[in-house]
């Protein structure tokens, strides 16, 4: 098994058991001692999992029991507004009337939501800004799963396998992301990872609406690798290198400047 699909195998063992010993890993990846410690090693100097005495764990969730972890929905929206509008505005006009489409519930694709409102969309939605939006601004059809609300990230999840996403299929999936490597798509909980993969599972195609900063975040669970995505809507500041990792992973890379850069470029 080669280096990064090992350490995804990792890192998604540790999503299932939260913490495991070096003996258990060897077993379960079917590695040495030795290479399993430089594996635990290069993830934690990344800030993906938290190194123990004998093995590593799951990195701690620091919220309180009715909150995920990673960042408020308030504070993500702060980051980088004029490079997520930008990526939102493109991706929106990737939607063509009369589609079945899917969009989480991150900042950048609830921004989407200005750019839809003359479209003519059935749309899946677990973003509960989202929906509450389009309902009151547009003509489009919306169906959100059910679950439980949660209020900081302003998502619906729930935590039971069947649930009405598996009775919608969609030819786009549109998905914000917590942060990209080489090893795929991450995330920083894993009741996102379990409704996520949910969607997923019904959309033909994967693009992901993720602003450069996004491939110097780390979080402890992969939601997917790279080769299930299609296309990367992303801004001009992605470094060449970031560009080339999703490239070479057979991914199309859309870069769409900001609104300001735009106008000077113009000017």
């Amino acid at each position: 098994m080669i280096n990064h699909n090992r350490r995804k195998r990792l890192l998604s063992l540790l999503g299932e058991h939260t913490a495991l010993t070096v003996e258990q890993f060897c077993h379960l990846l079917n590695a040495s001692a030795a290479t399993v410690r430089r594996d635990i090693a290069w993830l934690a100097e990344r800030d993906m999992l938290t190194r123990t005495r004998g093995g590593a764990e799951r990195l701690a969730q620091k919220r309180g029991a009715f909150a995920l972890s990673g960042e408020t929905f308030q504070a993500s929206l702060a980051r980088q507004p004029a490079q997520k509008r930008a990526i939102a505005r493109h991706a929106a006009e990737m939607c063509d009337n009369g589609e079945t489409i899917i969009i989480n519930g991150g900042t950048t694709t609830f921004l989407m939501a200005e750019y839809l409102a003359q479209k003519r969309l059935k749309i899946l939605t677990n973003s509960f800004l989202m929906a509450e939006r389009l309902l009151t601004t547009s003509e489009n059809q919306i169906i959100v799963p059910g679950g439980q609300i949660y209020r900081e990230q302003n998502v619906i999840l729930s935590p039971f396998e069947n649930d009405i996403t598996q009775h919608h299929y969609a030819s786009k999936m549109f998905m914000g992301i917590y942060g990209v490597s080489m090893l795929g798509l991450m995330e920083a909980d894993p009741l996102l990872i379990q409704a996520e993969k949910r969607l997923l599972g019904q959309a033909e195609q994967l693009v992901v609406l993720a602003d450069s900063s996004k491939f110097s975040r780390k979080a402890g669970l992969i939601l997917c690798g790279l080769n299930r995505v299609n296309c990367l809507v992303t801004d001009t500041g992605i470094s060449d290198a970031a560009a080339q990792m999703m490239e070479q992973a057979g991914v199309k890379v859309v870069t769409v400047a900001p609104e300001h850069e735009r106008l000077a470029l113009v000017g």
